[in-house]
C-alpha cells in the first residue's frame, strides 16, 4: 500500500509539472520593512484608540483663553502622545512605498479596529464568573458608544488616506526635494480633516455642548499633532533615508503616483 501511496504522489506531481518534493511545501514571505511597519501602524491605531477612553488635562490651576481657544489647562485624551505616531508612520509608508501600498495599511488597520471593537463589544457582554469583581470598570474601560466607534473609524480612514493622498502627490511635483513641505503638508490635510470628523461626529458623546468647545477641540487637536510632526521631523527624516537605501526597489515609476 504504501509503494502505491507514493507512486500515486509521484504521477501526481509528473502531471502538474513539479517534482515530487522532498520536504513540507510552505510559501515564501515577502521581505523588506513594509510589513513591521505595517504592524506598528496597526498596533499604535489600536493602543491609540483604548488610550483615547481617558481624559486628561494638564496645568489645571490656571486659566488662560485666546478668544474662543482655551490655552490653559490643556485638555485632551489619554493617547495624546500615541497616535500622531500614527500619522508619522502613514509618512514613512508613503513617501517611501507610494498610495497603493499605504491604502492597503490603512485597509488592514481599519480592519483591525473593526475587529478590536467587535471582540471588546462581545467580551463585554459574555456573563461574568462569580469571583470576578471588576465587570462595570471592565464594561468603562473598553466599553464604546456606536457614535465614538463612527467617529474614530470614519475620521481615521478619511484623514489617513488624505494624508497619504497629499503626500504622494506632492512629492510628484517636489521629487526627492523638500521632504520637509511633503511631511508638514500632508499632516495639515490629514490631521485637520481627521480632527473635524472625528468631533462632528463625536462632539455630544464626548461632552461637547457649545461652538466653544467644538472649535477648542479642533484647534487644540490640530495644532498638538502638527507640532508632533514637526518635532519628530528629524526622527522621520532618518527613517526615510534608512528605508530607502535598505529597500531594493525603491526607484521612480513611470505612472500616477495615486496608482503606484
Amino acid at each position: 500500500m504504501k509503494r502505491v501511496s507514493e507512486s500515486s504522489k509521484t504521477e501526481e506531481h509528473e502531471e502538474s509539472g513539479r517534482p515530487a518534493p522532498d520536504h513540507a511545501a510552505f510559501a515564501q514571505v515577502a521581505r523588506g520593512y513594509y510589513a513591521p511597519i505595517v504592524a506598528l501602524f496597526t498596533a499604535t491605531l489600536i493602543i491609540s484608540n483604548i488610550c483615547a477612553t481617558k481624559g486628561v488635562q494638564f496645568f489645571t490651576d490656571h486659566s488662560v483663553q485666546l478668544g474662543p481657544v482655551e490655552i490653559l489647562p490643556i485638555s485632551t485624551d489619554g493617547a495624546f502622545f500615541l497616535f500622531p505616531l500614527a500619522y508619522i508612520l502613514g509618512d514613512v509608508l508613503s513617501e517611501v512605498y507610494g498610495f497603493r501600498a499605504t491604502r492597503r495599511a490603512i485597509y488592514y488597520g481599519f480592519g483591525a479596529l473593526l475587529l478590536t471593537v467587535l471582540c471588546f463589544s462581545i467580551a463585554i457582554r459574555l456573563p461574568a464568573a462569580v469571583f470576578y469583581e471588576n465587570q462595570e470598570a471592565f464594561r468603562t474601560v473598553i466599553g464604546t458608544t456606536p457614535q465614538l466607534v463612527a467617529a474614530g473609524l470614519a475620521g481615521y480612514f478619511v484623514g489617513q488616506l488624505l494624508n497619504s493622498a497629499t503626500l504622494v502627490l506632492i512629492k510628484e511635483r517636489t521629487r526627492e526635494k523638500h521632504l520637509w513641505a511633503r511631511l508638514i503638508g500632508s499632516t495639515i490635510v490629514g490631521e485637520l480633516a481627521d480632527t473635524l470628523i472625528f468631533c462632528s461626529i463625536a462632539a455630544t458623546a464626548i461632552g461637547i455642548d457649545s461652538w466653544r468647545q467644538f472649535v477648542n477641540y479642533v484647534i487644540v487637536g490640530f495644532v498638538w499633532k502638527t507640532l508632533c510632526e514637526v518635532l519628530v521631523m528629524p526622527i522621520t527624516y532618518r527613517a526615510i533615508a534608512v528605508l530607502k537605501k535598505h529597500e531594493p526597489s525603491y526607484a521612480p515609476r513611470e505612472s500616477d503616483p495615486l496608482h503606484v
